[in-house]
């Protein structure tokens, strides 16, 4: 009888079929079969890529959202991969976007487009190991983009256009006000400083009069009778020498200025 030879590549199990019913698993390399009779299929074991795209998603404030992941996936379990579901991998993106749908139905818009990380990590502990139901296992998973419809777009464009014109407006403002402030600030601190200015003149001059009063009361206290005769002599030669036509002498004091020769020449020479 003769005997067919297939080769199984590296990273790849062979699935034997006798009568097109499963026998054995064979690992890589080369192998002898009997055609007609057996059958060996090549399942690879390599990690493979997996997209899925523009998923939609209702979250929990009932916006409507697109989603697209990528996944990476191997096969762990060759026969349960091949034989126990028409489509693993199929099968598994629908289990994978059942629970995309659960984690972000129970998120609001804006927290879910904010918390992909969070997502990652919940969808991948929500999957877990597949090997017993489906022989695969994810190894890593990854939402791609989480895009708001449309509609929700140009209203989300449109809070932020309004939010950041509210902020200018503030903004603004808060810098009038505070210019305002400013103004009134530096007026008042001027008006102070002239007050203060002015009070410590004033001060400054009545602490001037009250020396020059004090002085002058000091040196008074102190004066003799002759002082004042000279100050009155030279006050009378004052009135003589004005153009005044007549000068009134106390009587009680006409006579001293008489005694003084200098007093009475200065009379006689104003007559």
């Amino acid at each position: 009888m003769p005997f067919g030879i297939k080769i199984v590549p590296q990273n790849n199990q062979g699935l034997v079929e006798t009568l097109g019913r499963y026998g054995h698993s064979v690992e890589s390399g080369l192998h002898f079969y009997v055609p007609m009779i057996q059958k060996i299929r090549n399942v690879s074991l390599a990690m493979e890529p997996l997209a899925l795209p523009n998923y939609s998603i209702i979250t929990k404030d009932n916006a409507d959202v697109s989603a697209s992941l990528t996944l990476n996936f191997h096969v762990t379990n060759a026969m349960k991969y091949q034989y126990d579901n028409t489509d693993s991998v199929e099968s598994m993106a629908q289990l994978v976007r059942g629970h995309l749908r659960d984690i972000i139905g129970r998120m609001e818009l804006n927290e879910a487009l904010g918390s992909t990380a969070k997502i990652n990590q919940e969808l991948a502990l929500a999957i877990g190991d597949l090997t017993n139901t489906y022989g695969i296992n994810v190894d890593r998973i990854n939402i791609d983009e989480l895009t708001p419809s449309k509609a929700i777009q140009a209203a989300m464009d449109k809070q932020l256009t309004a939010d950041r014109q509210r902020v200018a407006v503030i903004a603004q403002a808060e810098g009038e006000a505070r210019s305002i402030q400013l103004t009134n600030k530096a007026k008042n601190d001027a008006l102070m400083a002239t007050a203060s200015a002015e009070a410590t003149a004033t001060r400054t001059r009545a602490d001037a009069e009250r020396y020059r009063i004090d002085t002058v009361q000091a040196g008074l206290s102190n004066a003799t009778d002759k002082y004042f005769a000279n100050q009155s002599i030279n006050a009378y030669a004052q009135l003589a020498n004005s153009s005044a036509n007549l000068v009134v002498v106390p009587t009680d004091s006409a006579t001293d200025f008489g005694q003084v020769p200098v007093i009475g020449k200065l009379l006689k020479e104003t007559k």
